[in-house]
């Protein structure tokens, strides 16, 4: 199913008039270098395709012959390669190796006898190493072992450009010697043994890993090998990592990075859904912050104006998330799903997730961004796989989200002894949703802002704790450690155990409160809340721990802002 869908997405862009997705047996890449070669085949000089400056700096885009397939033997590709197959140059001290790539390189060359080749052939056939060597470029292609192809002096583009070179190549000589039955088209062809590399699988090797291979005796099975055991056709094979390695590419908007996993999606038919999910979920650009704020936006109004109309309900999405494993790619996940209904659950995890927040924080956060707040010392290579996987799992489907995600906030909740804005959104959806899914009738079980009249145990007493500390900050002004940063996850989690004592000495809190009508007020606004609770648990369930840590959130929110809006408004003044 997933070749399958890949598959159609190629034809689907091969069929658009000006696509620019490579026709069959080719493929685009960046070339920094041309070998520029006059018409009778003299060594000319090196042209630099590439643009802008420092990490910023590109590589100019070529159409070229199709990668071959590389494993421990000598392979050229045609009429493109690095230094030492295209100019038989020894890069890595292994001169007698070189010669045989360099020569292999050359029977590619002159096997297609056409005439527009001649200088080329006379370069290869005259070649003169010191010549190139002396070129002011060279020491920058030494070094980076750059891909080169040729460029004939006067011609505005690469060799590779003519026409009659593209007539005249055809992959024949890489042809397998036996045909099969193709497991994507159904169809009798050649099969393909070695399937081309993938790349853009951040975390994968670097030259590039793959969806099907078999590489050892254990994994093949009547006498099959290689490819063999997984029979793919040619044609099927070079659309669908084609069409992979273009949503994959460095410059695709529609694939996006959660930790470990790459993932990637696009429709059966053209829509702007395939574009706007990065800006949906990603991590907004440094000078467009505000970029996945606005995506959401549209989405909600899209959604609330009806342009979701009949046909793009019957519109399919496919998402398939990718990560790295050796010399193969994992499969994380794999969705099938409607247009609309991608864009409703996609709308209800942002409804799930929105709580109150600082003006200067986002309303809406990118999958990242709550991620690495579960991390261990906020760094991304914290980030559990797992976590990324299941997560994004959850918001396709629009299921309960794993109980992992649940854990791993309050476990950091505890560690760094806050609630933060991020896990504070993951907890509120985390529980919103489990109790959504055993009864429907509850559509938000845990509000925005503060809820007065949530009686749970756990949000309560978390409502109280922010009180308590508010008490103490307020008799203590300038306190450098209050009782959060000692007492947070004792209280979360056998609140019995704490908030007896916390209740003695907020007794004395209080009575070194000055303002003895704040103090009041506070104690009025103590007694409110302890109404609902009848005893003091011995322990708390991860749930209602969750709960706490919301009720701890949103109190303590309300409890500052009127402070929050007397600066706002003498920032105005």
């Amino acid at each position: 199913m997933i070749l399958q869908a890949l598959q159609q997405y190629y034809n689907r862009k091969a069929s658009l008039k000006n696509s620019d997705i490579a026709p069959d047996g080719f493929e685009w890449k960046e070339l920094p270098f041309l070998v520029v070669v006059s018409p009778e085949g003299q060594f000319v000089g090196f042209e630099d395709t590439r643009e802008g400056v420092g990490r910023a700096q590109r590589a100019k885009r070529f159409l070229i012959p199709q990668t071959v397939k590389k494993t421990s033997g000598i392979k050229s590709n045609l009429l493109w390669e690095n230094p030492e197959y295209l100019l038989g140059i020894s890069l890595r001290g292994k001169p007698e190796r070189v010669k045989e790539q360099h020569t292999a390189f050359i029977e590619r060359v002159t096997a297609l006898n056409i005439a527009a080749l001649k200088p080329v052939v006379s370069f290869l056939q005259h070649l003169d190493q010191k010549q190139i060597m002396a070129h002011p470029l060279w020491e920058e292609i030494k070094d980076t072992g750059a891909f080169m192809t040729f460029k004939i002096a006067g011609k505005s583009g690469p060799i590779t450009d003519s026409l009659d070179i593209r007539a005249s190549y055809s992959k024949k000589d890489m042809a397998p010697p036996e045909n099969a039955l193709c497991l994507i088209s159904g169809i009798k062809e050649q099969i393909e043994p070695l399937h081309p590399a993938i790349k853009g699988v951040r975390g994968a090797q670097s030259t590039g890993a793959n969806v099907i291979s078999f590489n050892l005796d254990a994994f093949n099975s009547f006498a099959k090998s290689q490819g063999y055991n997984s029979p793919v056709g040619k044609t099927a094979t070079f659309q669908y990592t084609t069409a992979l390695n273009v949503l994959l590419s460095k410059d695709s908007r529609q694939k996006l990075q959660i930790g470990d996993t790459t993932t990637i999606f696009w429709a059966e038919n053209p829509d702007e859904l395939e574009t706007q999910i990065a800006d949906i979920f990603g991590e907004p650009e440094k000078d467009n912050p505000d970029r996945n704020v606005q995506a959401v936006r549209n989405l909600y109004r899209s959604i609330e104006t009806g342009m979701f109309s009949d046909n793009r309900n019957e519109n399919r999405f496919y998402i398939l998330g990718l990560s790295p494993n050796a010399a193969r790619i994992s499969v994380r996940f794999w969705h099938v799903t409607y247009v609309k209904d991608l864009a409703c659950n996609i709308k209800q995890h942002f409804d799930d997730t929105a709580i109150i927040h600082g003006q200067k924080e986002p309303d809406h956060l990118s999958l990242f961004r709550l991620l690495v707040n579960l991390a261990a010392e906020g760094k991304a290579d914290n980030i559990v796989p797992l976590h990324s996987g299941e997560f994004m799992r959850s918001i396709l489907e629009g299921i309960p989200y794993p109980a992992t995600l649940l854990q791993a906030a309050i476990r950091r909740d505890k560690a760094e002894q806050r609630v933060n804005y991020p896990r504070a959104c993951l907890i509120k959806a985390c529980i919103n949703r489990i109790t959504r899914h055993l009864n429907p009738s509850i559509k938000e079980e845990l509000k925005m802002s503060l809820d007065e009249s949530n009686k749970n145990p756990g949000y309560r007493l978390g409502r109280l704790f922010a009180v308590l500390e508010k008490i103490q900050g307020e008799a203590n002004p300038g306190l450098n450690a209050t009782i959060r940063d000692r007492y947070y996850g004792a209280a979360s989690g056998t609140p019995v155990a704490v908030f007896p004592v916390l209740m003695r000495m907020k007794n004395h809190h209080i009575s070194k409160i000055e303002n003895k009508g704040r103090a009041v007020n506070l104690e009025k606004m103590l007694t409110e809340i302890i109404d609902g609770i009848s005893d003091f648990p011995k322990h708390l369930n991860l749930d209602d721990q969750g709960r706490f840590a919301i009720g701890y959130y949103h109190q303590t929110r309300k409890l500052w802002e009127g402070k929050a809006d007397k600066s706002n408004k003498e920032e105005q003044q």
